[in-house]
């Protein structure tokens, strides 16, 4: 995964993901809109096969790189569970 950024201000983070599935960006989305701060939490791809999605990210004034490092820090524990449970399940 490579990350470009397009945008950095005091409230508001823009920037291009490469190698990353959508699927992921919905999670991180959704998970963003959990934060208090987030006033808008979105991406974008200009085509749906080529091209890389970009990720905004606008804050109340909160560090905006803190409330995405947050945010996908949640997303890595909720993900550690599931893969957790599932072990056990398995086993």
């Amino acid at each position: 995964m490579e990350i470009e950024v397009i945008e950095d201000k005091k409230s508001k983070f823009v920037f291009e993901i490469k190698g990353v599935q959508e699927g992921i960006l919905n999670a991180l989305k959704n998970e963003l809109h959990n934060d208090d701060h987030v006033k808008i939490a979105t991406y974008s791809k200009k085509h749906p096969i080529v091209g890389n999605p970009k990720m905004i990210l606008e804050t109340d004034g909160a560090d905006p790189r803190e409330v995405l490092a947050k945010a996908a820090g949640r997303l890595k524990k909720a993900n550690d569970k599931i893969r957790a449970d599932v072990k056990k399940e398995i086993k």
